[in-house]
C-alpha cells in the first residue's frame, strides 16, 4: 500500500512548496513536496520538541 502523506496545515491551500508528514513503521516521516525523495524520520516526541522550540524563536512561521 502506498504511503499516505499529509500536507502541513501551515503550508496553505495552494502552496507548492510544503512540508508533508506520514506515519512510518516506527517513526514519523517528513519531507518537502518539492524534494519528495529526501525524507527524514523522527519520533513524535522529537517533532513535538522541535515545534515547541520553533514557536518562540520564529513566531512568524507558526501562525
Amino acid at each position: 500500500m502506498p504511503r499516505q502523506w499529509q500536507k502541513s496545515s501551515f503550508s496553505g491551500i495552494d502552496a507548492e512548496d510544503c512540508v508533508e508528514v506520514a506515519q512510518g513503521e516506527e517513526r514519523l516521516l517528513l519531507r518537502e513536496s518539492d524534494d519528495p525523495d529526501t525524507v527524514i524520520a523522527t519520533t513524535p516526541a522529537s517533532l513535538n520538541a522541535l515545534v515547541r522550540w520553533q514557536k518562540p524563536h520564529h513566531p512568524d512561521s507558526c501562525r
